[in-house]
């Protein structure tokens, strides 16, 4: 972790975030690549892979944003130290909220009929992939505010931390990518094509970190709104599509089991290593 930390300290700070998120984003491919070798998943381990996956996003929108932006609110804010973090949740998932009634999308675990977002005509292949990118727009632009914070030298944000997001939106990112890619081989896509849709799901992460790091390094007083506004946006995601997406069968109790065990992951590796 020393050796991580020494690295990306001498980077600048939105190459750096470009360089972590380049590394979720690859996570992501990588659980794509299993549909190399596997052609059905059993609905129980989708089910606790995604729960997973939101308990990461939970616990890391507590320890990793609201924490940081409410701390940086004493410095930036000390009559109202609770503003900025109020403020950029609600915004991040109103943001969220509108992008989910304006981009058509389909739940990976939704019939077509199901479809959310403007009327389209696109096919079910494109739907889940948009449905993912939504999902990754927020854990790309957190990755980029953390180290654009940490760059700033801010209170209650260190490179340590933001390393230690990237990693666990990184271990999340393995099981989300296989998820993606699975459904799509299993409704009869070939296996070099649900890689491809699985893999580039994630490949908005990089534009995301990079578009936070660089806004918060140049706009300092944004900080704690960021912060709150990333965590906002991944809370929402959880609560409208992986916490629905995980109760649409009879393995709600694995799905809950996997919740917990990513918020455990992910909220050690923050307090051990962030």
């Amino acid at each position: 972790m020393k050796t991580l930390i020494h690295f990306f300290e001498g980077l600048d700070p939105v190459f750096a975030a470009f360089i972590a998120t380049t590394f979720t984003w690859l996570v992501t491919a990588f659980g794509a690549s299993l549909v190399f070798f596997f052609k059905t998943i059993h609905r129980g381990v989708l089910d606790g892979m995604l729960g997973f996956t939101g308990g990461v996003m939970v616990a890391a929108s507590f320890w990793s944003l609201l924490m940081p932006s409410i701390e940086l609110s004493e410095r930036f804010y000390p009559s109202m130290p609770w503003m900025p973090a109020a403020v950029g949740f609600l915004t991040g998932a109103l943001f969220l909220f509108f992008l989910d009634k304006s981009m058509p999308h389909l739940h990976i675990n939704f019939s077509e009929n199901e479809t959310e977002g403007v009327k389209t005509q696109l096919h079910k292949t494109t739907l889940l992939v948009l449905a993912i990118t939504l999902h990754n727009i927020p854990e790309g632009l957190a990755i980029g505010v953390l180290f654009g914070a940490a760059a700033n030298g801010m209170e209650g944000a260190t490179i340590a931390g933001a390393i230690t997001l990237a990693i666990g939106i990184g271990i999340q990112n393995f099981p989300e990518g296989f998820a993606v890619a699975m459904p799509l081989r299993r409704a009869g896509a070939s296996r070099f094509k649900s890689f491809w849709y699985g893999q580039l799901s994630a490949i908005v992460e990089p534009i995301a970190g990079v578009i936070g790091a660089a806004a918060v390094i140049y706009i300092e007083q944004l900080l704690p709104f960021a912060l709150a506004f990333a965590a906002g946006a991944m809370i929402f995601v959880v609560v409208e599509e992986v916490i629905p997406e995980t109760q649409r069968d009879k393995y709600t109790d694995v799905a809950v089991l996997g919740f917990i065990g990513g918020f455990v992951v992910m909220m050690v590796l923050d307090v051990a290593l962030g």
